[in-house]
């Protein structure tokens, strides 16, 4: 990790610590608050590079929704800034701490506490893991489709708070979409219950989607209401190698552009497929420039694979290559799962990019990638939900090599860059934090960053929850 600090008020005496972790004990028990500074520090930051962490003061783990407010009636009193925190897979450095701070990690509060199949939620708490959720919800029929790469160790509250994505988007929609209630307790220690769980409702304004991707700047999440699908055939994938980006992405908007609806269109570039290749012997086409995977879970997906199939022929595509059965599929899902750690493996160090395109703009998007990464000299893989065009380009590089370091920072902004000039979004599904917020002010303009201060300050106006973020 390459990191500075984010520098907030913090307590410099010990005394003045003492003083905030006695009163966190009043109203909790000792096991959920953690004041070791060697455990401590292994909660200062997510899985972003080039993004500050400061050091907190102490840990907390609560349990149940009262202790979330106790600890937030505690630092509104002492004027402490409070980082909430999931998993910490995050790629932004939305969940890394400030210097004095209390880190609230929410992993604890982790259960499922109801699923109905009549109404079609599920109630669950911010802890849940997204793979578990799914899992559960199968057994009922249902389907949770919000599914991003790191399903099996992040969490529902940090996927709300960063709107995060996955694979299915391109026919199912991200996560925003999928939160119909929460209960969020305030900076103050509030509780205060938003949105519904009927299956219409349009009561006041929408304050549960304004929740949704405030990456931990509004108040903590401390019960969520999902909305669920019934479980969808089991989709099929096909395969399709390309000589170019462009012909994958000429490829991805006549797929588009014919009404079909895949539950999945992903794409890899050729530094993405030797990665992966490299880092589990997958067996993918390394000849090939670019993977397109598509997939239907439709009833009859084999039929819209083989229209599909001959949209990517007529684009260029090489080779065309439906899967037999579920167990191929789930195979080149799991090459496309790894891709993100396949390219960490490449030099040690990545930056992971999320930009969002038109997806007519996804060829120039990844012409405009290639071209940024022989400027400076760098590895730079692509992967993408091709289907919504979210790019991932990925930036490898050494660390400890300082030049290589700053080429790495040079190139990552010149990519979103190259998204705005696209008529694009600096994040689809990551969220801002700590690493895009120069950015955010570039995206919004200064009207757009005076109302989204204006929100914060109504619900923040100590400025206490999760602060440096954003903005």
């Amino acid at each position: 990790m390459i990191m500075s600090r984010i520098e907030a008020p913090r307590f410099e005496d010990p005394a003045e610590t003492s003083d905030l972790t006695g009163r966190l004990l009043a109203g909790l028990p000792a096991e959920a608050v953690l004041t070791d500074p060697d455990v401590t520090a292994s909660y200062a930051h997510d899985m972003a590079s080039f993004c500050p962490a400061g050091a907190p003061a102490v840990v907390v783990l609560p349990r149940t929704a009262e202790q979330v407010q106790h600890v937030m009636r505690v630092a509104t009193e002492l004027r402490v800034p409070v980082v909430p925190q999931g998993a910490r897979s995050g790629l932004s450095g939305g969940a890394n701490a400030t210097d004095g701070c209390i880190v609230l990690s929410l992993t604890r509060m982790d259960r499922i506490l109801e699923i109905s199949p009549v109404d079609r939620i599920a109630v669950v708490e911010p802890g849940v893991i997204n793979a578990n959720l799914s899992h559960a919800v199968e057994e009922h029929g249902l389907y949770y489709p919000p599914d991003p790469s790191s399903w099996e160790m992040c969490t529902i509250g940090g996927n709300i708070g960063t709107a995060s994505g996955g694979l299915c988007c391109v026919k199912y929609g991200v996560t925003a979409e999928y939160v119909l209630g929460l209960d969020v307790v305030l900076a103050d220690g509030r509780l205060m219950s938003t949105g519904r769980r009927t299956a219409k409702g349009v009561a006041g304004y929408d304050l549960t989607r304004l929740f949704v991707g405030s990456e931990g700047s509004l108040g903590i999440v401390v019960r969520a209401v999902l909305a669920l699908k019934p479980k969808p055939p089991q989709q099929l994938v096909l395969a399709a190698e390309f000589p170019s980006a462009t012909a994958a992405c000429d490829a991805v908007c006549r797929i588009m552009e014919g009404g079909h609806v895949p539950s999945l269109l992903e794409l890899m570039d050729r530094t993405t497929v030797k990665a992966v290749n490299d880092l589990a012997r997958m067996g993918l086409p390394e000849t090939t420039e670019a993977l397109l995977l598509a997939a239907f879970d439709t009833p009859d997906p084999a039929a819209d694979l083989a229209a599909v199939g001959a949209l990517c022929e007529a684009a260029g595509a090489t080779e065309v290559v439906p899967a037999e059965d579920a167990a191929e599929s789930e195979l080149l899902l799991k090459a496309r799962r790894l891709s993100l750690t396949a390219l960490e493996a490449v030099k040690g160090t990545t930056m992971i990019d999320d930009v969002c395109v038109p997806r007519s703009k996804l060829g120039a998007m990844l012409e405009g990638v290639e071209r940024i990464a022989a400027k400076y000299d760098l590895t730079i893989g692509v992967c993408a939900h091709a289907g919504d065009g979210n790019t991932h380009p990925t930036v490898c590089f050494d660390a400890q090599d300082v030049d290589e370091s700053r080429r790495a920072r040079d190139s990552f902004d010149e990519i979103m860059a190259l998204g705005l000039q696209l008529g694009g979004t600096i994040t689809g599904e990551h969220g801002v934090g700590v690493l895009k917020k120069e950015w955010l002010a570039r995206e919004i303009g200064p009207v757009g960053v005076e109302m989204q201060r204006a929100v914060k300050r109504t619900f923040d106006p100590l400025g206490i929850l999760n602060p440096g973020k954003l903005f």
